[in-house]
C-alpha cells in the first residue's frame, strides 16, 4: 500500500470481514458470466467486507466474488496507477469501456491472478479504462485508470463475465502460465489464504 491516502471516491473499502479460500481456474464459478446484483442488502454488505479481507490477506489488487466460489458480478479493489496513487473501490455489475482508434494504446506488462497465485506472464490490454457500475449501497459509480489501475479494472470485470485471463493470451503464453503455476502450486494450498 502507498504511503498516501487513497483515493475513495465513493466511501473507503468495507473492513470486519472474514478471509475465505480463494477459488482456483477450473473451478465452474470462474469460467461463466456471473449473475447479476440485484439486492443491495446485508448480505451483499458482508461479502462484500470478506472480500476484502481476502484480497488483503493475499496481498492482492483486486478480487472478484467468483474468485471466493460466490456467483456475484461484484468486484473490490485497492489499486495504483501509474502515478503510484492508490484507488479503492468497489463496484456491481461492471460495465467496460475501454479506448479506441488513435486512444487507444497497449500495455504488454505482466499480469496474474490471485485465483493461480505465483504465476505471471504478459499479457496485453489497454493502458487506461473506465468502468461503471453500482457500489455497495446500489448508488452509481465510475472509475477510470491508467498503468496498473487500467489493467485491474479490466481483469476483474473479466472475472465478472467468466474469462479468466489466460483466456487472453496466445498458446504460447498460456503454455508458460500454466508451467508458472505449476510451479507455484507447492507454495499455495488450496485453502490459501485462510490457512
Amino acid at each position: 500500500m502507498s504511503d498516501q491516502p487513497a483515493h475513495a471516491p465513493y466511501g473507503q473499502l468495507p473492513r470486519g470481514g472474514v478471509v475465505r479460500p480463494i477459488t482456483r481456474w477450473g473451478d465452474p464459478v470462474m469460467h461463466r458470466a456471473q449473475q447479476q446484483v440485484t439486492s443491495y442488502d446485508d448480505e451483499l454488505s458482508q461479502l462484500v467486507a470478506d472480500m476484502v479481507e481476502t484480497m488483503y490477506a493475499a496481498d492482492g489488487v483486486g478480487l472478484a466474488a467468483c474468485q471466493i466460489g460466490v456467483d456475484r458480478a461484484v468486484f473490490v479493489f485497492d489499486c495504483p496507477d501509474d502515478s503510484g496513487q492508490h484507488t479503492v473501490g468497489v463496484v456491481c455489475n461492471p460495465v467496460l469501456t475501454l479506448p479506441e482508434g488513435r486512444d487507444r494504446q497497449l500495455d504488454e506488462g505482466d499480469e496474474g491472478c490471485l485465483s493461480y497465485p505465483g504465476a505471471f506472464v504478459e499479457c496485453a490490454r489497454p493502458d487506461s479504462a473506465t468502468v461503471t457500475g453500482t457500489g455497495v449501497d446500489g448508488t452509481p459509480v465510475e472509475f477510470t485508470g491508467t498503468g496498473m489501475l487500467a489493467r485491474c479494472l479490466q481483469h476483474e470485470t473479466d472475472h465478472t463475465r467468466g474469462t479468466v485471463f489466460g483466456d487472453r493470451l496466445p498458446t504460447k503464453l498460456r503454455k508458460k502460465l500454466q508451467k508458472a503455476m505449476e510451479r507455484a502450486a507447492d507454495d499455495y494450498p488450496l485453502d490459501w489464504p485462510a490457512n
